[in-house]
């Protein structure tokens, strides 16, 4: 079985590459830091340092593959972010076409579609429509918020107990590990069974409020950990700091705003096919305090 997984480098990319790897499938991985994945490399994986965009060379990386794995990589610097996530899943549906691949999996996001002016959640919508049209056997996926989310706020933590989201304080939010996406993903590139075109929510074992899990955060760190509540429109400055287009800024400023609605993407009914067995507790213990004490 050959399996290709675009955007390797990343948290749910590279987690689904490993069980990948580990079952001893033919497993080739696409990025653009190869360097990050040299340790595949050691255990069987082919790396190409191929961009997402690249149509060719994802078609002549997925020939003869059986499944295709795909995640829409964040891309800062784009002139539209609309347009990255289109491009990028056309070609991807480009290579399914041409290759004949029977399976897909790939990562969209809780409420995909549901409305526009969603920033994101409305581009991944668009990107299930894509795949779609390919007429192969495709699963979506629809994570929630990541905890890993969390590690972005260690330099707060560290320099000033604290953490900066932009939710209300009792926004209840559906926290997942991407370790668990990851594994699902990878489930269901490894199995030849299942067939169609469908979407299945991923909203871990349970929502938390940002209270609830500092209050977590603080008990397994033993100091006392505070929530601040910033605006949107100072993480839109933040952003532009890093480099991201007057687009982006905006487009993830409506993803802010669409998320923290409580009315709005996280009011998603949990079904039991939506669990997912990490704990955000689990997820600060074995991650969160892992990189505090390093």
């Amino acid at each position: 079985m050959k399996i290709v997984i675009a955007a390797a480098s990343g948290n749910i990319g590279r987690r689904t590459a490993e069980k990948v790897v580990q079952t001893g499938a033919e497993t080739i991985l696409l990025t653009r830091h190869p360097e990050k994945l040299a340790d595949l490399v050691s255990v069987g994986a082919t790396v190409k340092p191929i961009s997402s965009d690249d149509t060719q060379g994802l078609i002549e990386a997925t020939q003869n593959a059986d499944a295709l794995f795909w995640l829409t990589p964040p891309k800062l610097d784009a002139p539209s972010l609309r347009d990255w996530y289109i491009q990028t899943a056309m070609t991807g549906a480009r290579a399914v076409r041409e290759n004949d691949i029977k399976r897909v999996v790939n990562i969209s996001g809780l409420g995909a579609g549901a409305g526009s002016d969603l920033g994101t959640v409305t581009f991944v919508g668009t990107v299930e429509s894509i795949f779609n049209q390919t007429y192969s056997n495709v699963l979506h996926l629809r994570p929630g918020y990541f905890m890993e989310n969390f590690l972005g706020q260690l330099k707060f933590i560290q320099q000033s107990n604290a953490v900066y989201f932009s939710y209300a304080s009792d926004h209840d939010i559906p926290w997942i590990s991407t370790d668990d996406i990851g594994d699902e993903a990878a489930k269901y590139l490894l199995d030849n069974r299942w067939a169609g075109q469908w979407t299945r929510n991923l909203m871990g074992p349970e929502n938390l409020t940002l209270l609830e899990t500092t209050a977590v955060v603080s008990q397994v760190l033993n100091r006392s950990i505070e929530y601040v509540q910033v605006t949107v429109e100072s993480i839109q400055q933040q952003l532009a700091l890093t480099g991201a287009t007057t687009d982006v800024q905006r487009e993830l400023g409506n993803l802010f705003r669409a998320l923290g609605n409580p009315d709005g993407i996280y009011a998603t009914p949990r079904t039991p096919e939506a669990v997912t067995p990490t704990r955000f507790k689990q997820f600060v213990t074995d991650k969160l305090l892992k990189h505090i004490l390093t």
